[in-house]
């Protein structure tokens, strides 16, 4: 493998019905983390017909803030903070789930009758521990307000933090490092060893290089620490950069939790269970508006 290369990753796919494929790159059992970032999953392409689409039931999140990027299609939003909105190709909708929140995420009416491909990336960042327990907030950033850029030949924007000397507005209490780009006719550029203390590149469709070294559709190229990374990307490409500060020590993941230690996971566990239990009034966790089911932890769900 090059010296410019520290590991490829390779995606465990799964077939969640409809051939709606999620390819999971982060955690992985020998790299858990890339700066702040987490969990990092890729999702579609799917084509939905006509009266078709997807339904993911309120659930909970604490310790994190989850990305939401797409290339195609829609996805409604509803929190139980009372945000209701459609993100769309080019946005980032950035929710920060600090002590607890709750939300669904599913396909929009409009789109649900009239059929739609979706095919986007969903990542976690951890929050920093003197922030793991900060209020729930909930913010869409429209494509317009990303800084966008030529990146050796492909259009990219900035999705957080600072990268080639661009900052977004995304506002996130850690060094973060995460860019979306796709490259029409391929593109040449160099990533710059201070860009960030830790770094990789995802491919999500097409092909990228770097130094004689293939990276294929849905792998992740974790690259070396502090040194120039010269890339090419073939025609078609669509890829992303993600990365940032080394965190401030490790993470224990558990379902939808995250966090520093398992004490603070087994009480959201308990939490939510209360939550449930008392009809989600005046409990730990309440459902958005308009919303009566939930999914129940995992080790609650009886097999038949």
């Amino acid at each position: 493998m090059s010296g410019l290369i520290e590991q490829i990753i390779k995606p465990r796919e799964k077939d969640l019905g409809d051939g709606f494929v999620v390819r999971r790159i982060l955690p992985f059992h020998s790299r858990k983390m890339v700066g702040p970032f987490i969990f990092f999953d890729h999702f579609g392409p799917v084509e939905y017909a006509p009266g078709k689409g997807f339904d993911v039931r309120p659930h909970p999140h604490i310790g994190l803030s989850t990305v939401t990027f797409l290339f195609d299609g829609a996805i409604r939003h509803k929190d139980n903070l009372g945000n209701d909105l459609v993100i769309r190709p080019g946005a980032v909708n950035w929710m920060t789930a600090g002590r607890g929140i709750c939300h669904s995420e599913r396909t929009p009416d409009e789109e649900r009758a009239a059929g739609q491909s979706l095919h986007g990336i969903q990542t976690w960042v951890a929050l920093p521990k003197e922030h793991a327990e900060i209020a729930p907030d909930f913010i869409d950033h429209p494509a317009e307000t990303l800084p966008e850029f030529d990146l050796g030949g492909a259009r990219a924007r900035v999705l957080a933090g600072r990268a080639f000397g661009l900052e977004a507005p995304v506002a996130f209490p850690w060094g973060i490092w995460y860019v979306g780009a796709e490259a029409d006719n391929g593109a040449t550029f160099t990533i710059g060893g201070e860009e960030a203390d830790e770094r990789a590149l995802y491919v999500a469709t097409g092909t990228a290089t770097i130094d004689g070294e293939k990276i294929e559709a849905g792998q992740m190229a974790i690259l070396a620490t502090g040194q120039d990374i010269p890339v090419s990307v073939s025609p078609g490409t669509r890829f992303m950069l993600a990365g940032g500060q080394t965190m401030d020590g490790p993470r224990k993941i558990d379902w939808n939790f995250v966090a520093t230690d398992t004490d603070r996971i087994d009480q959201a566990k308990a939490d939510w269970r209360a939550s449930a239990a008392g009809n989600w009034s005046n409990t730990p966790f309440t459902l958005p508006e308009g919303e009566d089911d939930y999914i129940p932890l995992p080790e609650d769900v009886t097999v038949s």
